[in-house]
């Protein structure tokens, strides 16, 4: 059995696609990046893509549709072969289409404990207000399958991490992001292995 093909969808920095890189690297999955593809021309994923001789593509969304963008990335995709789509800090809702095409071969992964504060327009800094403003004792992150429900397809992995009484969205997003490295690599991995089994929404870790 060869390394899972792992294509990387991101818009920002990309510190989760460098725990990726470094987990491939490092031999904790049995994988390899083979393209990284952004909405953004200055996204730092693309930077940190081409250090390791990644195929960094951008595809800009301007002048086009959504389904046309997404037919593009969808190409460049299929080019490299990828087996696994992995949103990584990647700033688009993606179209039934295209997660038809990938259907329990596409991962994202939410700063919260899914299905609390997720669907469109929770992501980043929003999430971590939302989840101190409720007043909530614990937060954390979850790996889940990407489906035509925003922040809504089967869980893979989540982990806890408690809110401290002094957190500002800031904070709280800084412990958050060490534990989202290790949470989504592990989940990466179980899928290169063909330890996950999705059954309706539950997904099943065959150990």
């Amino acid at each position: 059995m060869g390394k899972l093909r792992i294509g990387v969808l991101a818009s920002g920095g990309g510190t989760n696609l460098q725990a990726i890189i470094d987990a491939c690297a490092a031999g904790d999955i049995a994988g390899e990046v083979v393209v990284v593809i952004s909405d953004m021309p200055d996204a730092r994923a693309l930077e940190r893509a081409r250090k390791k001789n990644i195929p960094a593509i951008v595809i800009p969304t301007k002048g086009l549709k959504r389904e046309e963008h997404e037919k593009l990335v969808h190409e460049a995709l299929m080019k490299a072969n990828a087996e696994l789509v992995v949103l990584a800090g990647y700033m688009r809702i993606i179209t039934p289409w295209l997660v038809g095409k990938y259907e329990g071969r596409m991962m994202n992964i939410h700063p919260a404990q899914l299905p609390a504060f997720g669907g469109s327009g929770m992501y980043g800094e929003k999430v971590h207000k939302a989840v101190l403003d409720h007043g909530c004792k614990v937060s954390g992150c979850t790996v889940h399958f990407v489906s035509t429900d925003v922040d809504g397809g089967p869980i893979i992995l989540q982990e806890p991490v408690y809110v401290l009484e002094s957190d500002t969205p800031e904070s709280l997003a800084n412990r958050i992001h060490p534990v989202e490295h290790r949470l989504y690599t592990k989940a990466i991995a179980l899928y290169a292995a063909g330890k996950l089994k999705i059954e309706g929404r539950r997904v099943r870790i065959m150990l």
